[in-house]
């Protein structure tokens, strides 16, 4: 991206973000899959778990919600628009590819947070109170970028099928919701489990979210902001190469 055209390249984005809310994002089915599918998961380790207590569950159910929605469409944009011939028509436009990405996390960003914001409602209508609402809101907004970043580097494959790029992506989210320390406290995982949870994005912001709903956490709280923000950065700039190499073989 041409650093003398950044203002101009940044409203492009906004654009971007705005079209893919209007069109993927304000949908029923996918305001009900980032809501009920992590409500239904709690519910089912609220029924079956009650000796966790219920900060760490509502944690749990705040952290896995920020993830699904964030990363629930944006892995499918590129083959959507790829397979209705929109994405030539974009690229043709004088838009950076890092923009039309930046755009692309965007609006899942905000999709994400939104929906999160719903979730940490029903913590306080539950009588659990929040001991650090910046920490908390900090971290849910620099984790809304790195899962929106992380939904587009799922993105990168080459294929304007969207089905395949959604098996993907479910073969990757389901097994981080459950070494993430989401419904198992951290302490409570096997040495193997912790070898995958401290690859995990999400691992760190469930740890914020559950001191700010509990007062514990297992790493150092400004370490946990530190390693989302190096993931956001790794993987976002990771996406914007990625793509910027592969969007030629869409067309």
């Amino acid at each position: 991206m041409n650093p003398a055209g950044l203002p101009e390249q940044m409203r492009r984005a906004w654009a971007v973000a705005k079209k893919d809310i209007r069109i993927y994002y304000v949908k029923g089915p996918v305001l009900i899959f980032g809501v009920f599918m992590p409500v239904f998961l709690f519910l089912a380790f609220l029924m079956g778990g009650r000796q966790f207590p219920l900060a760490l569950l509502v944690s749990g159910l705040v952290g896995m919600t920020l993830f699904f929605t964030a990363t629930a469409v944006s892995p499918a944009i590129f083959p959507w628009e790829g397979q209705a011939r929109t994405l030539e028509r974009l690229a043709s436009c004088p838009v950076a590819v890092e923009a039309i990405v930046l755009g692309d996390m965007a609006a899942s960003t905000i999709f994400g947070i939104a929906i999160t914001l719903v979730t940490v409602a029903i913590g306080l209508m539950l009588g659990l109170t929040l001991l650090n609402c910046f920490l908390m809101f900090g971290a849910i907004i620099l984790a809304a970028c790195c899962f929106s970043a992380i939904g587009m580097l799922l993105a990168v494959p080459p294929t304007n099928v969207p089905s395949n790029i959604m098996m993907l992506s479910s073969l990757l989210k389901f097994p981080l919701v459950f070494i993430s320390g989401i419904f198992v406290p951290l302490e409570q995982l096997p040495p193997w489990g912790m070898t995958f949870a401290v690859c995990s994005p999400l691992t760190y912001l469930t740890d914020v979210i559950r001191y700010s709903f509990s007062g514990s956490h297992y790493f150092p709280l400004f370490f946990d902001i530190v390693m989302l923000g190096v993931f956001t950065l790794l993987f976002s700039g990771s996406a914007m190469i990625l793509h910027k190499k592969f969007l030629p073989m869409r067309m």
